[in-house]
């Protein structure tokens, strides 16, 4: 695949590729850091657990989702429906 707006990939990465799964295929770095992660709903596979206080968390570390070239589009479109929110730090 040829590096684009849709997709481009860091081959001198450290991490690269940072999801093992997806050695020798076409890794998308676009996405290193997935824009959904904030969102409680995505369109990946996180895993989500509770915290010592309880709190649910989840965690993205076994998607590679967002890596894979072919799923551009539905990214795209899925952060046009539901837009992570912003929320403003007060100290």
């Amino acid at each position: 695949m040829e590096n684009s707006y849709r997709f481009f990939s860091n081959t001198a990465c450290k991490y690269f590729p940072c999801h093992e799964d997806m050695k020798g295929k076409d890794f998308n770095c676009l996405f290193c850091y997935c824009p959904m992660n904030s969102l409680e709903n995505c369109l990946g596979e996180p895993v989500y657990f509770k915290n010592k206080e309880g709190k649910l968390m989840k965690d993205c570390t076994g998607c590679s989702y967002p890596h894979k070239p072919e799923h551009y589009e539905a990214i795209m479109e899925f952060l046009k429906k539901n837009p992570p929110s912003v929320k403003e730090e007060r100290r």
